[in-house]
């Protein structure tokens, strides 16, 4: 295992427990939050379904 590949593993466990974007790109000392967003947005698409069962929560 690369150390790119535990660096990979770290961000992408992060997003998934919901930590904020911008947290994460300042940790990985990205110069700004795009490069954060364009390199790890395969993980977001899955985010999505998490977002819309709170959404459907705070409505009922």
């Amino acid at each position: 295992m690369r150390f790119h590949d535990l660096r990979h593993t770290h961000v992408t466990l992060l997003l998934l427990k919901g930590i904020n974007v911008k947290v994460i790109s300042e940790r990985l000392r990205h110069s700004n939050i795009k490069v954060t967003l364009d390199t790890y947005s395969h993980v977001l698409p899955t985010m999505q379904e998490e977002v819309a069962r709170k959404l459907d929560e705070i409505i009922k």
